[in-house]
């Protein structure tokens, strides 16, 4: 991954939620060398396709494919092995569809890269989307308490063999301490910087909170894309980052 200054990792994935491929193309451009990673999620791959994935890895980005496939395990696993052909650097499957959906997308994805060549990408078990409370998980027939429903699912995500889950901020660390296996990748949403609204979300951290909780990876969209300079305010959460890693040193 790229560094930031003063050498510490570049953890910051920029979220192009836009309406079209020439914005998100603009927002990369500006953005080069500040953000680590790029996601495309499902507004802007249904308005351009696979193409605009292509097009940002030609300019030789990083991409989290944010799609949260979730089907039958053999569905599931040949679309991870499209998008791992993309040349996606993760993409991420719900871990809602179970323990078989995962291993299959996993040993699929494996067995394709290495047959044809190429690096796998990282796969991440969605647990509990960070706009989700309480609430809302027991609308929907779910009574565990929502903690334990992310750990839940994490373990799973551990037992099924796949890298890593996505979480809220606030799992961080109950993750860290459930799942033992070295290299367990944690990517969180849900990252609002002090100066930013919460929008629509409910489980939140500051970049420096997520950072000093052990995430690996943090995406952030509007405050970034909507902001009047997004570049300011890259570089801002990335200073906060910055200054978190190092005074943990």
């Amino acid at each position: 991954m790229e560094k930031v200054r003063g050498g510490t990792v570049n953890r910051l994935v920029v979220a192009l939620d836009v309406e079209n491929g020439e914005r998100a193309i603009e927002l990369v451009e500006k953005l080069r060398g500040r953000a680590g990673m790029f996601k495309i999620g499902k507004q802007l791959f249904t308005a351009e396709g696979p193409g605009i994935v292509r097009r940002i890895r030609d300019l030789g980005e990083q991409i989290f494919l944010d799609l949260k496939f979730h089907d039958i395990p053999n569905t599931v696993a040949n679309a991870g092995i499209e998008a791992a052909r993309l040349g996606v650097s993760i993409f991420n499957i719900h871990a809602l569809g179970g323990s078989a959906m995962m291993r299959r997308t996993s040993e699929a994805v494996a067995e394709t890269a290495a047959r044809e060549g190429f690096t796998p990408p990282k796969i991440l078990g969605v647990t509990v989307l960070t706009s989700h409370d309480q609430a809302s998980l027991a609308e929907v027939g779910i009574e565990r308490r929502l903690e334990d429903e992310v750990i839940g699912l994490a373990r799973l995500c551990e037992a099924a063999g796949i890298d890593g889950v996505v979480a809220s901020p606030r799992e961080i660390v109950q993750i860290r301490t459930a799942v033992s296996r070295p290299g367990f990748v944690i990517l969180v949403g849900g990252v609002r910087p002090a100066w930013a609204a919460k929008d629509d979300q409910m489980r939140v951290l500051t970049p420096a909170e997520c950072v000093r909780a052990g995430a690996d990876y943090l995406v952030v969209g509007r405050p970034i894309i909507a902001a009047a300079d997004p570049v300011l305010a890259a570089q801002k959460i990335l200073e906060e980052m910055e200054l978190t890693t190092a005074s943990d040193v």
